[in-house]
């Protein structure tokens, strides 16, 4: 179950990243509101999951899930540049990703 929250607060964050940007600095009031209410539902997810979870593991895993996540968005919701380099990149912050749920308990 631990994990299934954790992932569940690593999609948050690409749900809160999204609408930060949306919100324009936090001048549009409904972007900013789904960022906020998202953020904090990520973190308690985040904490909860930490109960049975290392926290170098959970921490890897959610940033990592926000990090990639929000790269995918960028480039196809927001149209941001995917060159091979940063496609890489992405593909190596899976990699670990993977080594990192694989080299830990539960």
């Amino acid at each position: 179950m631990a994990w299934i929250l954790l992932f569940l607060a690593g999609g948050l964050e690409v749900v809160w990243a999204y609408f930060m940007k949306q919100s324009h600095g936090f001048t549009k009031l409904g972007p900013s509101i789904i960022t906020i209410v998202t953020m904090i539902a990520s973190f308690v997810l985040l904490s909860t999951s930490m109960k049975s979870l290392p926290l170098g593991t959970a921490y890897t895993i959610w940033t990592g899930i926000g990090s990639v996540g929000t790269f995918v968005v960028g480039m196809w919701v927001l149209g941001e540049p995917a060159s091979a380099v940063r496609i890489l990149a992405a593909t190596l912050m899976i990699a670990g990703l993977v080594l990192m749920k694989l080299s830990s308990p539960g």
